[in-house]
């Protein structure tokens, strides 16, 4: 069924290998005129869960969608980058409160398969094959389309180059995007096929209009499907892309790394902020069980990475629990062992595992020199935010290092003797293993590495001003966070004042107290719940879970330590939800805004990541765009306060929760001030 080839990049032209430096960036040069030109009432940009939930939506309500997709695979996070184990909280699963389009997805999934975990993992009820989250997924969008009556326009292997944004001639307060560029890359004839070479030798030729060696170029110019003459907008953008490359083409006000600590950010790492230091970033791969040993050949940078790998943990110093944490095929059962309290079974030959480890392949670079996303002022000083000069706004020497990183960390597997965070002894050989690279491998790629890497944080918008929001609407840790803010860290690291504002503003309606300092913090209750929103659109629950960028240059340097105090707002979440506000940008009236680049700080950010909630901010925007399109009225003037009296918006939330796809929590309304049972 698969391919077992050996592994790593030596059967690749030299010339596409030479990345061993910084490459000079390729300016992108004005374009040709559009190959051709395609009409939309919504253009998603990025076909990862938050795009295809998006998708899903919008064709079910009858709308014309274009959606582009840097890689020839939908689904994102499942299927391009690999990570294709549902990460789930066991209350939400257990009630199976999820948007409905998820819950056909599980359901698609235990059909496929015959049962909804093929992989017999531990840390996920659900984890499969890649390859099939593609083929799923695309099978229920066009299922959409027949049932809703929409049409979709599938772009693979694009990317958008350029934004014509014009102020709205219909009124509004911003701008509108008019049209978009892009550009989509298929393999030159004689030349290897899409998914031979690792993104980053291949990333800056998808974003250049001239064809080159390796592809041929198709210019399509999107633009609105016309309406009546006088609707406010024709057409919906959904930035749903891994990144948040709209965000930054588009050149919306946003955020990007550590939040400036704050009493609504209060454990963050920094008290000025830190635009470069963002969560890591992983390339997954898979690898597979043999009968027999393998011998392996180490490659040349093994040396430059082995000093960062590292089991983490002794409760987590097994081979066999890593392996099975995310085995995501296993035709045999085998039996039932325990390591650590963590109860699994053992591998068998023909199991398929997909690695995605923090002190493994997640790549974590943390300062100016290396960080992955582009910050405005870098994009700035590099030309990219003129026009025409887009280039993806990441750093391509870091995805190649990303790369190789990862490549390092299977030979580490199978191979390796020593642990960064452990020590000696720890560490022992398992050469029973085959790296899968092919075509027809797992992650569908020659070289073995998943196509895009798995992004846990991107650039993040500040929403609108108001009243109660007045530097933009935002989503904080104290939204969301269990912590016991009573702890020493706050009291030594907040000023007093902010720290009495800080409990001021868990306390509710007492909170007017500590702050005319008529009680102190320690004397009133805090709510035990997350903050509810009246314009809810969707909904959320996860830990918040960090992967901390590292402290030096470069991330894999020996004896490099992660960033100081990253870890310190991570823990337990209450069940949260995905307000409307944090979904519409600043200055753009017809853009909407998903995924992990919606309005939310640093911290909250680990939590509103991971596959539920992307669907679920996706299902949000594309029904927000189809029902904006149908009451000719712009999303931001749905919550222009006072949000509670608004008969559209409450139209709007009815409707979503019409079409199960839930703008909240059961029993979690603001009479309900203890959520303990929400684990």
């Amino acid at each position: 069924m698969l391919n077992r080839i050996r592994p790593y990049f030596a059967s690749l032209p030299l010339t596409l290998v030479m990345l061993q430096g910084m490459t000079p960036l390729t300016l992108a040069t004005p374009p040709r005129n559009p190959d051709k030109t395609v009409e939309c009432e919504l253009l998603i940009v990025g076909g990862g869960l938050a795009g295809t939930g998006a998708a899903y939506e919008g064709l079910l309500a009858g709308k014309t969608v274009c959606m582009t997709e840097i890689t020839d695979w939908v689904g994102g996070q499942l299927s391009s980058q690999g990570t294709s184990a549902l990460d789930e909280r066991p209350t939400q699963r257990a009630e199976l409160i999820y948007p409905r389009g998820y819950l056909e997805l599980r359901e698609r999934i235990e059909d496929y398969y015959g049962e909804l975990n093929p992989g017999d993992c531990w840390v996920s009820y659900s984890c499969f094959l890649p390859e099939d989250g593609h083929k799923i997924l695309k099978g229920m969008l066009d299922d959409a389309a027949r049932k809703g009556g929409g049409q979709l326009n599938w772009f693979p292997s694009t990317v958008v180059k350029d934004l014509s944004i014009e102020r709205n001639p219909n009124g509004g307060t911003g701008k509108q995007i008019m049209s978009a560029i892009a550009i989509q890359h298929t393999p030159k004839e004689g030349a290897p096929p899409l998914n031979t070479y690792p993104l980053s030798q291949t990333i800056e030729d998808a974003y250049t209009y001239e064809d080159s060696k390796l592809f041929d170029k198709t210019i399509i110019k999107f633009i609105p499907k016309p309406h009546d003459q006088g609707v406010p907008a024709d057409w919906y953008v959904i930035e749903a892309t891994e990144t948040g490359e709209i965000v930054g083409l588009a050149d919306v006000p946003y955020r990007l790394g550590i939040d400036p600590r704050s009493y609504l950010e209060p454990s963050s790492a920094s008290v000025s902020g830190d635009p470069y230091c963002t969560q890591g970033f992983t390339y997954t791969f898979a690898m597979e069980t043999t009968e027999d040993p393998q011998e392996y050949d180490i490659p040349d940078f093994y040396a430059q990475y082995a000093p960062y790998y590292s089991y983490e943990l002794e409760r987590l110093a097994d081979f066999d629990l890593v392996y099975t944490y995310r085995r995501i095929w296993s035709p045999q059962q085998g039996e039932q062992s325990e390591f650590g309290g963590i109860g699994f079974t053992t591998p068998t030959p023909g199991d398929i595992s997909m690695q995605n480890w923090t002190w493994g392949n997640d790549y974590r670079p943390g300062t100016s020199r290396d960080n992955l996303i582009y910050s405005r002022r870098q994009l700035e000083e590099m030309g990219q935010l003129d026009p025409g000069q887009w280039m993806g706004g990441l750093r391509t020497e870091t995805l190649r290092k990303g790369e190789e990183h990862s490549i390092g960390y299977f030979y580490w597997l199978v191979v390796g003797t020593t642990d960064s965070q452990l020590g000696d002894g720890v560490k022992t050989p398992d050469p029973y293993h085959v790296y899968m690279k092919g075509l027809e491998s797992p992650m569908g790629t020659v070289h073995g590495l998943s196509k895009y890497p798995y992004m846990r944080e991107a650039r993040r918008i500040i929403g609108r001003e108001s009243f109660l929001y007045e530097n933009g609407f935002m989503i904080n840790e104290i939204d969301i966070s269990r912590r016991n803010y009573q702890d020493d860290f706050y009291k030594q690291n907040l000023s007093p004042s902010t720290y009495r504002r800080l409990h001021a503003a868990l306390a509710g309606l007492e909170g007017f107290k500590v702050l005319r300092g008529d009680a102190s913090p320690e004397q009133v209750t805090r709510r035990e719940r997350s903050t509810i929103y009246p314009d809810s659109v969707g909904i959320g629950h996860y830990a918040i879970d960090f992967h901390p960028c590292m402290t030096e240059y470069p991330a894999e340097k020996p004896g490099n330590t992660e960033r100081k105090g990253e870890r310190e707002g991570q823990g337990q979440a209450y069940p949260f939800q995905v307000p409307l506000r944090s979904m519409i940008p600043q200055n753009i009236d017809n853009l909407l805004v998903t995924g992990k680049s919606i309005a939310v700080s640093h911290i909250a950010a680990a939590a509103y990541r991971v596959h539920s909630f992307e669907w679920s901010s996706g299902a949000a925007a594309g029904t927000t765009a189809a029902f904006a399109i149908d009451r000719q009225i712009l999303p931001y003037q749905l919550v222009e306060e006072p949000i509670f009296r608004s008969k559209k918006l409450q139209e709007l939330r009815q409707k979503l929760d019409a079409n199960n796809n839930p703008t909240t929590f059961p029993n979690t309304s603001i009479f309900n001030d203890d959520w303990s049972d929400w684990r």
